[in-house]
């Protein structure tokens, strides 16, 4: 009897791994498929990229080279496009949000890799994800140069996913932007976002109901109707990709002491991450008007104002911090900025202050 029970616990002998849910047929194949893709991004300094092991970069000619990096991931943002099945925004996402990071240090994008993970996208669907992170490192000129697509069954519900990214950067140490030469009475000018950005997710699928794993078809109905405000659909709005900054501001970096990415935690959290000790913003929150998207986010969700700008971005998604006698050029070079106020002394605990 024993022995007969001992039979019966062995595995079949046809299972393989694809049956488990990991096809490295398919695998192979989508490696070959996305290599041009990535190659397409390369610069001079790539000696390897898709392919081996890690990824190859010569580092160029500099005097005094500061590595800056960053890592992040879209969040729960990821749960509208699945749910209507669109993901190269998503990839844009990726980069954007990393790639803003190190541009607050004054530093150049070199490479970037990316990491997704899911058990249920297709070859399609993993494909769009990295044309959209090509198409970002692109107009950045950083190189996507390797990654990791990981198929991981039983860890992801069906149609679940997860994207992150991981950039590198370099600036010369004289121009590195720490922040420390900002003084009171600086200039604060801004580039507004193109929406959301990759912020605040979580809480604006609670308040518009969707993407929260209920009825998927009315999700998607209400992602996908005409809202008048916004001159666009639900959808379209809310995954309107994370904007980069790269390009526009190459041009004015040495006229700028500071800057901060408004991620989370709105302007109250991120502008001061660029200030010295002592020092405060005052901002002027008529200086710019709120996009219709937060206040149609506001309204359906019931939310504070002071929640609100804690939260999300409220329509900007660069601070940057310059010499009042700058200022006019900045602007000039960057005709999007916004003056928002000014870097005052420190009075109280508050790092930021309404004006």
């Amino acid at each position: 009897m024993r022995n007969q029970e001992a039979a019966t616990d062995k595995p079949p002998s046809h299972l393989t791994y694809a049956a488990a849910g990991v096809d490295l047929d398919a695998r192979r194949r989508f490696i070959e498929r996305i290599r041009p893709i990535a190659q397409s991004t390369h610069r001079p300094e790539v000696l390897a990229g898709v392919g081996p092991f890690g990824g190859l970069f010569r580092l160029g000619s500099y005097r005094e080279p500061v590595l800056v990096s960053s890592t992040d991931g879209v969040g729960t943002k990821v749960k509208i496009a699945s749910l209507l099945g669109r993901y190269e925004t998503i990839g844009v996402d990726v980069v954007n949000q990393s790639v803003n990071d190190v541009l607050t240090a004054g530093a150049e994008p070199l490479f970037f890799l990316d990491y997704i993970a899911s058990s249920t996208l297709t070859a399609d669907d993993k494909a769009a994800l990295v044309e959209g992170a090509a198409q970002a490192c692109r107009e950045a000129g950083c190189a996507l140069i390797g990654g990791e697509t990981a198929d991981l069954p039983d860890l992801y519900a069906a149609g679940d996913f997860d994207i992150a990214g991981f950039v590198v950067g370099v600036v010369e140490r004289e121009a590195l932007l720490d922040g420390s030469r900002i003084r009171a009475g600086d200039a604060l000018l801004a580039l507004p976002s193109s929406g959301l950005h990759t912020n605040g997710y979580a809480l604006v699928r609670r308040a518009l109901g969707v993407g929260l794993g209920s009825d998927a078809a009315a999700e998607r109905a209400r992602l996908e109707r005409h809202e008048p405000e916004l001159g666009t659909t639900l959808g379209e709005a809310l995954l309107t990709p994370h904007r980069g900054y790269t390009r526009e501001l190459r041009p004015v970096l040495a006229r700028v002491k500071g800057a901060a990415h408004i991620t989370g935690g709105g302007l109250p959290e991120n502008v001061p991450r660029m200030l010295p000790a002592g020092l405060r913003a005052r901002i002027d929150r008529a200086s710019w008007a709120v996009p219709a998207l937060f206040r149609l986010i506001q309204r359906e969700g019931g939310i504070a104002e002071e929640e609100m700008w804690r939260a999300f971005n409220m329509g900007l998604g660069l601070v940057l911090a310059v010499d009042p006698s700058d200022a006019a050029a900045v602007r000039s070079a960057l005709p999007e900025a916004l003056a928002i106020g000014e870097v005052v002394s420190q009075e109280g605990d508050a790092r930021v202050a309404w004006g």
